[in-house]
């Protein structure tokens, strides 16, 4: 027996205290779940730690919300779903991260291919300025091709915000972008995010 029910009704009753619409977008045949309780439970999965759909959809068959919705329109409705579900992330950020004043930066690097097929590599190519590129990990004492995962979090392990650059990027310049966007709190970061100013 799972606890999904209970989950998804808490989670649920909070995102319609954060949230002023029950619908995003306009659909023409009106469905059975609303996107806010779409979003109710790619959360829950999230905090069951669920990372597979298909268990996802084991849960939901053992749950109050079986035949609610099908895979593939969960799959096509979660999509088109990205920006308010990040509108809706940050609205519970700032919620949980209100008394905070002290954050954690890091990165870490996302390689997409090894070093000796990076030449030859089309992954990520279509647009000029997402091009991936060669960086060095210190951590891990050696190059990658790929990119670089920035993350800013709460000391109570609340994801302020996170970024992706190209691996050449150094965490220096990210921190140029994070003092626009946060200010009057200590951040805490490795050697990496040492300079002057």
């Amino acid at each position: 027996m799972n606890n999904l029910n209970a989950i998804y009704d808490l989670i649920l009753i909070e995102l319609r205290k954060l949230s002023l619409n029950e619908n995003f977008y306009f659909k023409p045949v009106k469905p059975k779940l609303s996107d806010l309780e779409l979003i109710a439970i790619n959360i829950s999965a999230e905090y069951l730690s669920i990372d597979s759909e298909h268990q996802l959809f084991r849960y939901i068959a053992n749950s109050k919300l079986n035949g609610m919705i099908e895979r593939s329109v969960y799959n096509r409705r979660k999509r088109k779903l990205f920006e308010p579900m990040e509108k809706v992330r940050k609205l519970m950020v700032a919620k949980f991260n209100d008394i905070e004043n002290t954050y954690i930066v890091d990165s870490m690097p996302l390689e997409i291919c090894k070093n000796a097929r990076a030449n030859r590599s089309k992954i990520c190519k279509e647009s000029e300025y997402s091009f991936p590129s060669k960086g060095f990990c210190a951590s891990q004492s050696s190059y990658y091709y790929g990119y670089k995962l920035h993350a800013v979090c709460s000391v109570s392990g609340v994801f302020q915000s996170f970024d992706i650059s190209t691996a050449s990027v150094h965490d220096i310049h990210f921190m140029q972008d994070i003092k626009y966007q946060m200010s009057n709190c200590t951040l805490i970061g490795d050697r990496g995010y040492l300079q002057e100013e």
